[in-house]
């Protein structure tokens, strides 16, 4: 039989070229049912001889195993999470999985739209950095578990929801960054990165509630700042605070803000690498230097914080252990391993370079 096909071959031509019976052949090709080694190794040499391709959907919806994991993050383009899905890319590999990967742009919308792409899909379990807040607004997470979907959360924990969650111990990571800050005297750091709404809270319990009514690796990087101040009994002074639009362009304007006060920061505090990009923008554009005029620590290392003049202290996570451990929490579910669900924490690690130094006499 010839290799050259104007349509894709059927298994009725593999079982053909292999001399079996087109059960045999659909067996061997979709995975399931007993076959003899010979007849295997026989079939599927035909179906490679004549150019077959399973359709992954069909064997899945006979199979009901798609040998896929779904992974949704909220940016692919964040180093953080790239080095995330390539983790649980690896360790599904070694399981014979392939991975299916969706971003979302923080936006719970999309979230829910690419959670009902992979029920459609009907992979075998699904990895999620939820934006959901709460378990109130995690019902798309529910519905996917409703088909059968076992489901890990990844880099961000969501209250109420009774899933495994494979995290880092953010609020203790920084903590540490904010007390070395202070060690080395500086008492007004400012936050960066903190909660997305328009009214500055003026007073330290209504920050807190409004930052656990927020994404849970905010509530919690804001929780360790705070942390660090009480340690030291140091007021908190909500101008230091952050908040509007997580972006970029609005980190330029807040840390603009800080530093055009009365009693500016003498250090910075930034919880991400946008805010980190931003921060260094808003230094240069008021003519000040890091670490001569301004100290600042970021969370997150990236390549770049190592060549920067002066090089970056930077907090660093454990991006692709996070996700072979997310991988692995999904693969226990997807093996039928009894557990209660729980929350795996990883440690981070403190890379001090030379961003950080004593404040300027005034």
């Amino acid at each position: 039989m010839a290799a050259d096909h104007s349509v894709p071959p059927t298994i009725s031509e593999v079982a053909e070229a292999a001399g079996v019976g087109r059960s045999t052949a659909a067996r061997t090709l979709g995975g399931y049912g007993y076959v003899s080694p010979e007849l295997r190794e026989r079939v599927l040499a035909a179906a490679e001889r004549i150019g077959y391709r399973a359709n992954a959907l069909a064997r899945s919806m006979s199979t009901g195993v798609s040998q896929t994991l779904g992974v949704i993050v909220a940016d692919i383009a964040n180093p953080f999470f790239g080095g995330v899905v390539r983790g649980i890319s690896d360790a599904s590999r070694a399981r014979g999985f392939d991975t299916l990967v969706l971003s979302t742009h923080e936006d719970l919308d999309e979230e829910i739209a690419a959670t009902n792409v992979l029920i459609d899909k009907r992979v075998d379990g699904i990895v999620v950095a939820s934006a959901a807040l709460d378990a109130a607004s995690a019902g798309h997470i529910e519905q996917a578990r409703s088909h059968g979907i076992p489901v890990v959360l990844v880099d961000r924990a969501v209250p109420g929801l009774d899933l495994d969650a494979v995290v880092v111990d953010n609020r203790t990571a920084s903590r540490e960054a904010v007390a070395h800050l202070i060690a080395a005297g500086h008492r007004r750091i400012g936050f960066v990165w903190g909660p997305p709404v328009a009214e500055r809270p003026r007073r330290r319990r209504d920050l807190i509630d409004l930052a656990s009514r927020n994404l849970w690796t905010d509530g919690e990087r804001l929780q360790g700042y705070l942390d660090a101040l009480d340690d030291e009994g140091i007021v908190f002074d909500a101008d230091l605070v952050m908040v509007g639009e997580k972006t970029e362009e609005n980190v330029v304007r807040e840390v603009s803000r800080m530093l055009a006060t009365e009693d500016p920061p003498t250090a910075l505090f930034c919880t991400e690498n946008d805010a980190v990009t931003g921060a260094l923008r808003a230094l240069r554009a008021a003519g000040l230097r890091v670490a001569d005029d301004v100290s600042l620590i970021g969370f997150d290392d990236s390549s770049w914080a190592a060549v920067m003049e002066p090089p970056l202290t930077m907090i660093e996570q454990p991006t692709l252990a996070l996700g072979v451990r997310a991988a692995e929490a999904l693969f226990a579910v997807i093996d039928g391993k009894p557990a209660p669900a729980g929350r795996y924490t990883l440690g981070t690690r403190f890379i001090e370079r030379a961003s950080v130094a004593a404040p300027r006499k005034r």
